[in-house]
């Protein structure tokens, strides 16, 4: 049993780089990358209206008139990444842009754990921690270079470029930060299905929000709803694997750990994002696998996991 949830958590990590590479065919339909994110987000919110109402957890919705406004805001993460996921993807790649955000992710968790921030917990340093963060850096950097040689259409090694590199490190550093907020907000709700609709929630309307702000600026072409007829039928898997990774974590960590649960759900992240470049999948252009970009991988997965549970 022990084995089939250690499996289940590499799987849905797996599910935030599908859901990065076929938001893309979304965004595609739609005409604006603002819009296909909050078509997602709203069918992972609608979608999990669903699965709390049939589980009976709605009833901790009635808990948030006391809740403190701060932990209601998690969800503000969810369009930061989802909207980064769809700019970097065709610029860097899927192996390249996970592997900033699970960066990202761990500066931030890290963070997190040696500040005592957002209700974590304090934890000390300890040297396991300083050698996997400096081995999560080296292996990033290796994945970064590794991609300016690495088999692609033209110009692909010329996007690899600092603002979007520091836009994926900032999209992976909002998920910790969105899990602790969460945390604190199934503190004082208690049903875990309750607080995933709350952050979808959130998270489609501030998309919205910032939709409407760019057409009314004219930043952003007007979303186009007939193309979608035409868009593959997993085009519409993402907002699926956003709402299954979310329970799914919440699900999890309760019964094998945090950090378990992290370091699983990061090797299924960086598994599938290099299954996704190598045999360019969901109809993105494919780019190989060369031996630096696997050590690369492989330093910046052992950094990782080395960080989660030392």
């Amino acid at each position: 049993m022990e084995a089939i949830l250690l499996l289940t958590a590499v799987a849905v990590g797996g599910l935030l780089a599908v859901q990065a590479s076929v938001n893309l065919q979304l965004t595609k339909a739609v005409g604006t990358p603002y819009g296909a994110s909050t078509l997602q987000l709203g069918f992972a919110a609608v979608l999990l209206l669903a699965v709390a109402a049939a589980a009976g957890q709605l009833g901790g919705l009635g808990d948030l008139p006391g809740v403190a406004p701060w932990k209601l805001l998690g969800g503000i993460a969810s369009p930061i990444y989802i909207t980064s996921a769809i700019l970097l993807f065709p610029r860097l790649g899927a192996l390249a842009s996970v592997g900033l955000f699970v960066t990202g992710q761990v500066l931030a968790s890290l963070a997190l754990d040696f500040g005592g921030l957002l209700g974590v917990p304090r934890e000390p340093v300890s040297a396991g921690v300083v050698v996997g963060a400096a081995a999560v850096l080296v292996g990033i950097t290796a994945v970064i270079r590794g991609q300016r040689s690495a088999a692609g259409p033209a110009g692909a090694g010329s996007a690899v470029r600092g603002p979007w590199i520091a836009l994926g490190l900032i999209a992976g550093a909002v998920l910790p930060v969105q899990g602790a907020i969460n945390a604190a907000l199934r503190r004082e709700v208690g049903e875990p299905l309750a607080v995933a609709l709350v952050s979808f929630t959130v998270a489609t309307v501030t998309i919205a929000v910032v939709l409407l702000a760019l057409l009314a600026l004219r930043r952003t072409p007007r979303p186009q709803l007939r193309p979608l007829r035409d868009m593959p039928w997993w085009g519409w898997l993402g907002g699926a694997a956003a709402a299954t990774y979310v329970t799914a974590t919440f699900l999890l960590i309760p019964v094998i750990g945090a950090a378990t649960t992290v370091a699983l759900t990061v090797t299924g992240q960086q598994l599938a994002s290099a299954a996704i470049d190598q045999y360019g999948l969901f109809r993105l252009p494919s780019r190989r696998l060369t031996p630096a970009r696997l050590g690369g991988l492989a330093i910046l997965l052992g950094g990782s996991i080395l960080v989660q549970l030392s």
